[in-house]
């Protein structure tokens, strides 16, 4: 019984859940934006344990989003998770934030480009096909009326993340679908993390860092 708790903080949604064997056993998440991850995430984290009736000491593995994705969220969720994988000396999986997102749709045929909105007219973006094979590596791209056109041409292509609000403005292809309010969960990483588990496919908990794909840059403060 391989017990995994999973952190996804890489949005404004702080989501936590708990799988055995790859299936959720327990999830707590929330998209409200009036709280912090660092003040939430750890009481998450308890009551996914205390639903499940799961004590801390019976995990065998943490998987967490690795990004691309907030600067700030996934800081506050990597050092939680290296944390909890060094005090129980137990594997840390990660699991890539926009290879999650694409699995919370289900597509006949065609491509999925999951992306997650980033500053101005740009997206961190990765292309997926019907069987979330990854086709194109995840970039940092700004989009135009021509992104994605060839693509469009050949399939359909569903987007899908919080990078959609904009991307729907541009793109007026026939073959565009769009699929809004969706943000990366745990829920989704629990069969993936499971799969690394399986494989042994470990991070080294003392040199892991999160992808931030881009370097910070501070943000005056409007207040």
């Amino acid at each position: 019984m391989a017990y995994i708790l999973n952190i996804e903080t890489s949005t404004t949604n702080c989501s936590v859940a708990l799988s055995q064997n790859g299936i959720v056993v327990g999830i707590k998440e929330d998209n409200n934006l009036e709280y912090s991850h660092a003040e939430r995430l750890h009481v998450y984290i308890d009551e996914v344990l205390k639903v499940a009736k799961t004590s801390i000491d019976q995990l065998e593995a943490i998987a967490v989003s690795k990004g691309p994705g907030s600067y700030t969220g996934l800081r506050i969720g990597v050092s939680a998770a290296k944390g909890l994988s060094y005090a129980l000396n137990i594997p840390l999986i990660s699991v890539p934030t926009l290879e999650a997102l694409a699995h919370q749709i289900e597509i006949p045929k065609g491509a999925i480009v999951a992306m997650l909105d980033a500053r101005r007219m740009e997206v961190y973006s990765a292309i997926y096909d019907a069987n979330y094979n990854e086709t194109r590596a995840t970039e940092a791209e700004v989009l135009t009326p021509d992104s994605y056109q060839e693509l469009l041409k050949s399939s359909i292509v569903y987007f899908v993340g919080n990078g959609v609000a904009k991307t729907k403005d541009l793109i007026t292809h026939k073959n565009a679908q769009f699929i809004e309010n969706k943000l990366p969960s745990a829920k989704e990483m629990c069969a993936l993390s499971y799969r690394k588990f399986k494989s042994n496919t470990f991070e080294d908990v003392a040199y892991f860092e999160p992808y931030y794909l881009k370097d910070f840059i501070a943000i005056p403060s409007k207040k």
